[in-house]
């Protein structure tokens, strides 16, 4: 059996006791049922791990007693910005997912001109902690240490036109080449992604004004979920780390 990895926000020592937080003690007590002496392995997401034993297991408190630490890093040695416009449904959950398993470093949703996703007050905190969480998990799947920052929504325009080093990246058919016809990047990745329906020709020409680069990515043309996964995918084979 795989030992459980679980994400707990605060500072990690060796040797000190911590009482799980709500969610995780509930996964490791009531859906997993780990019981005493159980090895589960604790991150915060600062870089590293610790293997861990639970000291007391029950259905409202879990406790784990924190041994050593082990300066375990995946990350991949090409950072990806993704801007992903606002997607219906589950859609944006499942984006932002596989993106993390994928090893972006940073997602900012966008508000697009085609979104249809209206998010601002009590909702947009809603869904900000609803997407903190998917990529908590996503990283105690993948084995990642290091958690991928995701930022407040923002307008496309106002993300394309922030300063950058970063390779500026957006798919479209009138391109001239795909992912093998770009050079390496030195300062990362920042790819835009459009919601369902494309970014409009004035969302594309604007993001062509502030210099993002058109690729092609294939023939065929995509959904929002599966165009930025293909694209990260294609980015990790050919400069980052996925053979």
């Amino acid at each position: 059996m795989r030992i459980p990895r679980i994400y707990h926000p605060d500072t990690l020592n060796t040797d000190d006791t911590i009482e799980l937080e709500a969610d995780a003690a509930n996964h490791v007590g009531r859906v997993l049922r780990l019981s005493v002496d159980a090895p589960i392995i604790l991150f915060n997401g600062q870089g590293g791990e610790y293997s861990a034993v639970l000291i007391e297991s029950g259905k409202k408190k879990v406790t784990a007693l924190i041994g050593e630490f082990n300066d375990k890093c995946i990350e991949s040695p090409l950072t990806i910005h993704l801007g992903q416009g606002i997607s219906r449904g589950d859609k944006m959950e499942l984006t932002i997912q596989k993106a993390v398993e994928l090893g972006v470093t940073e997602i900012t949703p966008l508000f697009t001109e085609r979104c249809g996703v209206k998010l601002n007050g009590e909702r947009l905190e809603k869904k900000m902690s609803q997407w903190r969480k998917i990529v908590i998990s996503a990283c105690e799947q993948c084995a990642r240490n290091t958690l991928p920052i995701i930022h407040t929504p923002k307008s496309l325009e106002q993300w394309a036109s922030e300063s950058t080093d970063e390779l500026k990246l957006n798919l479209h058919p009138r391109a001239a080449h795909g992912i093998n016809g770009l050079t390496e990047p030195t300062h990362g990745v920042r790819l835009v992604i459009g919601p369902e329906g494309g970014l409009s020709d004035n969302e594309i020409e604007f993001a062509s004004d502030q210099g993002f680069e058109e690729i092609l990515i294939g023939p065929r043309v995509l959904r929002t979920e599966t165009a930025g996964l293909t694209v990260i995918s294609a980015l990790q084979t050919r400069f980052g780390d996925l053979g």
